[in-house]
């Protein structure tokens, strides 16, 4: 044989012998690995979801505060101009819809602080509520 070949025979040698001696080792290694594993506990589950939450707190969602809606036909649309007054289907009183993301999350009438637009939430939905209006 040319001294390559030894070489790679030698090299498959030692390999074979590596694996040879890994495999008493990996035979222990699944009743090793169980017992690293703590069981699923109330308390442990605390833990973990408050660290869930810390982690979604920074993600930014768009929050929208809906004061009425209208359909108008396209002529009409074309007719608007500055000054134009366009009637909605809400009522003057009635509370505005917040939304996150689309999804009505509360209720709530506006307010003025400091020359700026608010709303202060008076009813904010439940999540059964919130369910309910999604599978619609």
């Amino acid at each position: 044989m040319s001294e390559d070949t030894d070489s790679i025979m030698d090299d498959w040698g030692a390999a074979m012998a590596e694996q040879t001696a890994a495999e008493p080792v990996a035979a222990a290694a699944p009743a090793a690995s169980q017992s690293i594993f703590k069981e699923f506990t109330q308390s442990g589950a605390a833990a973990e979801t408050h660290n869930d939450i810390d982690f979604i707190l920074d993600i930014p969602v768009q929050l929208t505060v809906e004061l009425g809606r209208t359909k108008i036909a396209i002529k009409n649309l074309l007719q608007l101009a500055q000054g134009s007054v366009v009637e909605l289907a809400g009522m003057a009183g009635e509370p505005m819809d917040i939304l996150i993301n689309g999804c009505l999350i509360a209720q709530g009438e506006v307010v003025v602080v400091n020359d700026k637009f608010g709303i202060r939430v008076t009813d904010i939905i439940s999540p059964a509520e919130r369910i309910r209006k999604l599978n619609k």
